[in-house]
């Protein structure tokens, strides 16, 4: 069974012109080498299409074996310490609505809600960031995000590479920052706010808010 399968089937429907780049893509992979695990690389698009509010954008899996397991900047359960990106956004979570920090950095308890936490390259080589990046992963992941714009999804774009995905969804829809990254997040991370922001136009869409 090829990786396409793992998709949900109405992801299998609404991208099915892009299921020969996906085999090309699964014939690059070595199953034995690539994180998140090979069952994992399609967790983000568990979430059909219809059930997502918000979409939150990546860049590539954490190259550290074992934490990323196909959400973006979510890591394993049991994974400790968590890496500074997500520090960085918990730290911000609690600035912004007063939720104190998670005990874990799973963040499926989002996805649950109708949150799409998609990295635009979906795979790499473990202890090594960016090597799938030619691979052919952002044409996908441009197409996914082409379709959650159009349903009226909340848009999250944090640092410029996600930014170029922005142009897909409503600007009254769309909220930009920073990176959370350590290099960055003190350049407009902290302070802008997402999460509350976010809940604010799922109110006024008429969608419940994401209990964060």
């Amino acid at each position: 069974m090829g990786i396409f399968d793992q998709l949900h089937p109405e992801w299998q429907k609404r991208l099915a012109e892009y299921e020969p780049l996906v085999a090309r893509i699964d014939s690059l992979i070595d199953k034995n080498d690539v994180t998140p695990a090979y069952d994992n690389i399609f967790a983000a698009y568990q979430l059909p299409p219809n059930e997502i509010k918000v979409a939150i954008f990546g860049q590539d899996p954490y190259p550290t074996p074992g934490y990323a397991h196909g959400l973006a900047f979510s890591v394993s359960e049991n994974t400790q310490p968590l890496p500074a990106s997500l520090r960085n956004i918990f730290k911000e979570l609690e600035s912004d609505c007063g939720v104190k920090p998670a005990l874990n950095g799973d963040l499926h308890r989002w996805a649950d809600q109708g949150v799409l936490l998609l990295n635009q390259i979906l795979t790499t080589r473990p202890t090594r960031s960016l090597a799938h990046e030619n691979y052919g992963w952002q044409e996908f992941t441009t197409a996914t995000a082409k379709i959650v714009g159009e349903s009226g999804a909340v848009g999250i774009f944090w640092g410029t590479r996600a930014q170029q995905l922005a142009k897909y969804f409503h600007p009254k829809l769309s909220i930009y920052s920073a990176h959370p990254s350590p290099l960055s997040a003190y350049r407009g991370f902290f302070g802008s706010a997402p999460f509350s922001k976010t809940n604010a136009l799922l109110r006024q869409s008429g969608k419940t808010e994401i209990a964060w």
